[in-house]
């Protein structure tokens, strides 16, 4: 194991992630300033570019912990520090789920009424001058036993919700879901 940061997910917009602070992170070296996710950021970029070896950051917590914020900071510094950010604006198009995606991959639990319940490996692919060409993403349904059951106070995964409140309309006819309706174990 590498860096260990811990971070804390304050549910509100802080103004230690604009681009002032990521370029004051820029080029200096860990232990200079702060523990900050721009700091791991810059010091896996600085050693992917000095010994040419893929790196990793591993994001881990519990839900609601802003394992996907951290993730998207780290790429916006990735992006900015490689030139990329206004060419591509690769934080959107990489981290850009589509409804349907959240839809079946997020629910409502005790600690966050949008939390996902996918597990994501980000691969983000820089060209030989260390800008960012393209990414990757897998993601990995990780709680399947939603679909069947659900703890007190929690919520299945929100497709559940969203395929019964238009069950009534014309276009739901036509996903062919009509004889498996209704669905006895959902609690709204």
């Amino acid at each position: 194991s590498g860096i260990v940061l811990v971070a804390i997910n304050p549910y509100e917009q802080l103004p230690i992630y604009e681009q002032d602070v990521i370029y004051a992170y820029s080029g200096q070296n860990m232990g200079d300033m702060d523990p900050h996710i721009f700091a791991v950021a810059e010091e896996a970029y600085k050693q992917m570019a000095r010994d040419e070896k893929n790196q990793s950051i591993i994001v881990s917590g519990e839900s609601g912990a802003g394992k996907t914020v951290s993730a998207k900071y780290a790429m916006r510094f990735f992006a900015t520090v490689g030139g990329s950010a206004s060419e591509t604006n690769i934080e959107a198009k990489v981290l850009a789920s589509s409804p349907i995606m959240e839809a079946i991959g997020n629910a409502k639990t005790t600690r966050n009424d949008n939390s996902s319940r996918f597990g994501k490996y980000i691969q983000i692919c820089f060209d030989k001058r260390y800008h960012i060409i393209g990414a990757n993403m897998r993601t990995y349904l990780l709680e399947k036993s939603r679909v069947v059951f659900q703890a007190e106070d929690e919520r299945n995964y929100h497709i559940f919700y969203q395929l019964c409140a238009s069950s009534s309309l014309p276009e739901f006819k036509d996903l062919g879901l009509s004889k498996c309706w209704p669905i006895p174990v959902l609690r709204w």
